[in-house]
């Protein structure tokens, strides 16, 4: 028995050795080097760099394309989730393996889809144009890509949390009096809280970090937070001003995370 127990917990211990060499090699390291390049001049020059005109710009576009891309997730990833989990529809499983196909797609391709889409030689790009609309290298085409990047996330927060709902508790509110309405603002919509702000938080986060798609249908015309980091290391050859706008773009997406899982634990112990 003591022979094994000691080689149970000689793997044990050497499973997790393993686990946390390789997590450092392959996540933390990197990251520490860029924590180290953003800081070696000391903290005057990083200071300077992230909050220069034009980085409080990348920022402030990268913040307000993120909110307004959460707001609408939130609207169209709860109907659609609650179109899945509440409704047996033809093309349901079709629509369900689909919801993942933003993940599964190079963003890039999500921005070339669009560009050839709504671009001036695409499919609804010269009828949108005769109307005066701007999709391609305006807010309305990157924010159509930053809700196609992110759709999965809100969704497929929301869909667990949608089907562990009591029906009876709904049925209930019905039999008292209440509309299919006022059941879903009132009942469902509270019930399924921690989902939609466990969803929001992915939501926002990936939103901030979306690069790809972006750089395709912005061309130039509205520059993010990423975008920005590629012009500063790609045209300026400026690594340390590159670094220190990454060091930002890490540290408010994973203080945001911290927090707002620290709320959506503390609403599943009340529940």
């Amino acid at each position: 028995m003591d022979r094994r127990r000691t080689l149970g917990q000689l793997t044990k211990w050497s499973t997790i050795s393993l686990g946390v060499v390789l997590f450092g090699f392959l996540v933390i390291l990197p990251l520490t080097s860029v924590f180290k390049f953003s800081f070696q001049d000391g903290v005057g020059p990083f200071i300077d760099a992230v909050t220069s005109e034009n980085a409080l710009n990348a920022f402030k576009n990268s913040l307000v394309i993120a909110g307004i891309t959460t707001c609408i997730n939130m609207v169209v990833g709860t109907l659609l989730a609650f179109a899945i989990t509440k409704y047996d529809f033809p093309g349901r499983s079709v629509l369900k393996s689909l919801i993942d196909l933003p993940i599964a797609i190079p963003t890039a391709v999500v921005g070339l889809s669009l560009m050839m889409l709504y671009g001036p030689m695409g499919m609804l790009g010269p009828i949108l144009q005769e109307n005066g609309i701007k999709v391609v290298m305006a807010m309305p085409g990157v924010l159509l890509a930053h809700v196609f990047v992110t759709s999965p996330f809100m969704i497929r927060s929301l869909c667990p949390v949608l089907e562990k709902i009591d029906r009876n508790v709904e049925e209930a509110a019905l039999t008292l009096g209440a509309n299919k309405t006022k059941t879903f603002f009132f009942v469902t919509l509270p019930s399924i809280r921690s989902g939609l702000i466990a969803g929001s938080a992915l939501t926002f986060t990936r939103s901030l970090g979306e690069f790809g798609a972006t750089l395709f249908i912005a061309g130039g015309m509205i520059t993010t937070g990423p975008l920005y980091i590629y012009y500063l290391s790609d045209s300026s050859f400026d690594f340390q001003g590159a670094t220190s706008i990454a060091v930002v773009l890490m540290v408010l997406p994973f203080s945001l995370l911290l927090i707002l899982n620290a709320v959506v634990r503390k609403m599943e112990v009340r529940i």
